[in-house]
């Protein structure tokens, strides 16, 4: 038998302990590489959302805070469908330290009236919205035009295809880049289009009145800030002056939301940490209880002429083996139980969930073999620095 096999057969002659070492090295890469990717995922749907979102400050109706969170329809697209008077949107534009003022108009849809779940309908105005268009732009180099929609990257409709809203048929225009958000299943219209669909809805007994009796309606109200002006004060001008509306500031969520991907990817990384500690401790006791329990093994091979370096080789070559194979099932394992459950996971966080590109991810799983190697390794290691103070004879003579 060839010297360069010798580990493979060692390893093969003990399938359970080298089972063992092979999961606990498993466990150890499918954790490292299972929060990185949950961690990364939840960075980039934040700043996806943050560059898709562009304002300062949303105004919206009173009375749409006790219909939906200030906090979901920022971060979630769960915008519901509230109401208030478009003279709204003079008032925001007239105010002091306002530079853009862009309204938007919310619709759900039936549940059975185009996709298998209600979606999201945004109605914008292209010749002054800053939020949504330059996203349309990536995929549509027109303005929306009448009973044309773009939709989010989960909706199941593609361009080209007509998708009915309260028996309104509207052509797919254009499909959007995935933001990790619940604006992917949104559809995105234009004004007159909106009026349509809301007369629709209107028809079929989804009533949108408000107070005043207007017709002309408009939910939100998204402004950017002049340079040199405080937000802050904007804001609080905006809730002073305008009757019956709310505004609040973007940024103050984004950094409430932002304390919180914090707090979890803090907690993520002591338990990965920990896990690690764990798995590196466990190893060390493995390996020193597979040298006790084959001193004798090599011994043998010391007095058939093996040296030193090359048993710590052996043993090392057996580390790297293991450790290269489990973190492979590990990486895998972790891919198996991250991947295809991306929306449960944003669901149950509750935050923008975005999975990093393919450059990024195999970067994540290259270092996460990597660095569980090293782990081995030192296991290894520290297992070959104990063998090489063991005197063979000795050995052979315990228990002759």
């Amino acid at each position: 038998m060839g010297i360069s096999r010798l580990p493979v057969k060692n390893l093969l002659r003990r399938p359970g302990r080298t089972a063992a070492l092979v999961l606990l090295t498993a466990l150890l890469a499918a954790s490292v590489f299972g929060g990185s990717v949950v961690i990364g995922s939840l960075r980039n749907g934040l700043d996806s959302l943050e560059a898709r979102l562009g304002a300062d400050i949303i105004v919206m109706p009173s009375s749409a805070e006790s219909k939906v969170s200030f906090k979901n329809l920022l971060l979630q697209g769960t915008t519901g469908a509230f109401y208030m008077d478009a003279a709204v949107l003079d008032q925001v534009r007239d105010a002091q330290g306002v530079e853009l003022a862009a309204p938007q108009t919310f619709l759900a849809s039936l549940k059975a009236d185009c996709c298998a779940v209600k979606v999201q309908i945004i109605g914008i105005d292209p010749s002054v919205d800053f939020t949504v268009k330059p996203w349309i732009d990536e995929r549509y180099a027109r303005d929306l035009g009448d009973m044309e929609v773009a939709v989010g990257c989960n909706v199941t409709a593609n361009v080209g295809e007509t998708l009915i809203v309260y028996d309104q048929h509207t052509h797919v225009a254009a499909k959007l880049a995935e933001t990790g958000t619940g604006l992917d299943t949104a559809v995105y219209c234009n004004m007159e289009t909106m009026d349509k669909l809301l007369a629709a809805a209107e028809a079929k007994g989804v009533t949108h009145k408000i107070a005043s009796g207007s017709d002309d309606l408009i939910s939100a109200v998204y402004v950017r800030v002049k340079d040199g002006y405080d937000v802050a004060q904007v804001n609080n001008w905006l809730n002073g002056h305008i009757r019956k509306v709310t505004a609040v500031r973007a940024r103050s969520m984004f950094t409430d939301v932002s304390d919180s991907l914090t707090g979890i990817a803090r907690g993520a990384r002591l338990l990965i940490g920990a896990v690690w500690a764990l798995a590196l401790v466990i190893l060390l006791i493995a390996f020193a209880m597979m040298i006790h329990e084959r001193r004798r093994e090599f011994a043998v091979l010391r007095l058939l002429g093996f040296s030193k370096g090359g048993l710590r080789a052996e043993i090392l070559a057996e580390t790297a083996l293991c450790g290269l194979t489990g973190a492979l099932i590990g990486v895998g394992v972790a891919a198996l139980g991250v991947f295809p459950f991306t929306t449960f996971i944003e669901t149950r966080l509750g935050l923008p969930y975005l999975t990093p590109d393919a450059g990024t991810l195999i970067r994540q799983a290259v270092g996460t073999v990597i660095a569980t190697l090293v782990a081995g390794l030192i296991a290894g290691a520290w297992a070959a620095w104990r063998l090489s103070r063991v005197d063979p004879g000795a050995t052979l003579r315990e228990g002759a």
